[in-house]
């Protein structure tokens, strides 16, 4: 992988604009469900759920061939650790620069959403919190992080943009918490009192398990999927993670 400064710069950008946008999706979608079905709770969250998947294949095709479209800190993290291609330096250096990007990006997603629907800007207070909703936060990462290694260490990256838009739209109905998956959405989340939002009271337990589904995938992959050439998902598009609502 070349670190070259201006390649990492690229590669930033992407992350950014990457996860900036997904969360424009998530959030924006939101608040056009609820204004255009405002008594059904059910279909605010297939409309949610739709363009979200949708909107996330999109952004793995665009953004994948620069970055690996992760846009998540839990994708980034796992591929620091798993990778042995890059020294430890590179890796952190990687890491701190994708997180810093995925979450500048998530909230600015976030303001960018309310500004086009003027809604004014406000932090959430809708209370996620609930043991049931932790669980669902660990599968619904789990099953992400296993997802997207299984197809990088078997070299199905190609499949990325429907498989992991497939799997995000269905765990926004199978998980408890609706599969927020990543905590820089999660925290991006925060700025937004609307469908989409979450309170920050609701963000520190939601990131921990998320951070302990991560752990659990990584443990799948390395498990179900040992590495023999050790590509990072930076290197071959098979990446991202997300979020709903």
């Amino acid at each position: 992988m070349n670190d070259h400064p201006a390649h990492l710069l690229r590669r930033l950008v992407a992350e950014f604009l990457g996860t900036g946008l997904l969360v424009t999706v998530v959030v924006g979608s939101g608040i056009a469900a609820s204004t255009l079905s405002p008594d059904d709770v059910g279909l605010q969250l297939m409309e949610n759920s739709i363009a979200t998947g949708l909107g996330l294949a999109v952004l793995i095709v665009v953004f994948g061939p620069v970055s690996g479209a992760h846009f998540n800190p839990v994708v980034t993290l796992v591929d620091a650790v798993l990778s042995r291609v890059s020294s430890a330096r590179a890796r952190s250096s990687t890491l701190a620069g994708y997180v810093a990007a995925q979450v500048a990006g998530a909230i600015t997603g976030a303001l960018l959403s309310n500004a086009m629907f003027e809604v004014p800007m406000a932090i959430s207070e809708t209370d996620r919190l609930s043991g049931g909703r932790l669980l669902g936060e660990v599968v619904a990462t789990a099953g992400l992080v296993l997802l997207i290694f299984a197809l990088t260490r078997t070299g199905r990256g190609h499949l990325a943009p429907a498989a992991v838009g497939a799997y995000i739209g269905a765990a926004y109905w199978f998980t408890s918490s609706t599969s927020f998956a990543n905590p820089a959405v999660t925290i991006g989340r925060i700025f937004s009192d609307t469908f989409a939002g979450i309170s920050p009271a609701s963000v520190a337990p939601f990131i921990g398990a998320q951070l302990l589904g991560a752990a659990l995938g990584a443990a799948l992959t390395a498990l179900l999927f040992p590495a023999t050439n050790h590509r990072r998902v930076a290197d071959a598009p098979a990446s991202i993670a997300h979020t709903s609502s």
